[in-house]
């Protein structure tokens, strides 16, 4: 996908809390909005080039989102509204090969009690319901998520496997927002409740895959299948 919004490059200062980072913008310090909740203390380092993606809501207080960071020469999209939107892209073009199947792509929709990121019809009216995780974090070309403890991630592939007991497909989809990694595997030292329910529920059928993408400072697009290692 193309960001069609301004673009800038600008320096990292400091990032105070969750939601806010400040950076120079032509030497000026400029409060921005990270839209990501997650840690990213390994991208996010005082100095680094980050990317700005310029905002014209007039009811915003910051005119900014940081939306990548430069991790010495590999640029990383920490954008976590990104991953639904690639991961959607793809599936209407058919480049993710164990979906290719469904024809029909619908966002956020209600399984029993829970709510998940896709479902997806085929011709027959088979269904497949589809949580998407956004990936960031990288060591020496291993991925791994979750950067903090998500209980509601845990509660996501529990819920995947109440609809493989359905007799319905099930498939979490982990988006590596980067390029140049590996293999991934759930991060076991941050969340081994996470990590356990992933083992838990590909033991019982559903699909858990991991695709990289190609990252440029104004697009990103799913690229290609990555080995996962539970």
């Amino acid at each position: 996908m193309i960001i069609k919004k301004n673009i800038i490059k600008s320096e990292f200062i400091n990032r105070p809390n969750r939601f806010q980072a400040y950076v120079k913008i032509n030497g000026v310090e400029t409060m921005v909005h990270v839209p990501n909740t997650g840690r990213c203390k390994e991208i996010l380092i005082p100095g680094c080039t980050v990317i700005l993606r310029q905002e014209d809501n007039p009811n915003r207080k910051t005119a900014y989102d940081l939306i990548a960071a430069y991790k010495g020469d590999v640029l990383i999209n920490i954008d976590s509204q990104i991953p639904n939107k690639v991961v959607e892209e793809a599936l209407n073009d058919k480049r993710i090969e164990l979906l290719s199947k469904y024809n029909k792509v619908q966002r956020e929709k209600t399984f029993g009690n829970s709510r998940f990121d896709f479902k997806l019809t085929d011709e027959l009216e088979n269904e497949c319901y589809v949580e998407v995780k956004g990936v960031t974090l990288e060591e020496d070309g291993k991925v791994m998520f979750p950067d903090a403890p998500t209980e509601r991630g845990k509660k996501h592939l529990l819920e995947l496997v109440e609809v493989k007991k359905c007799n319905k497909d099930a498939a979490v989809i982990f988006l590596i927002q980067m390029e140049n990694v590996n293999y991934f595997s759930p991060n076991d030292t941050m969340d081994k409740a996470f990590s356990d329910a992933l083992r838990f529920a590909e033991k019982n059928g559903v699909h858990v895959m991991a695709y990289n993408c190609k990252v440029g400072e104004d697009f990103i697009t799913l690229y290609k299948s990555i080995p996962v290692k539970l």
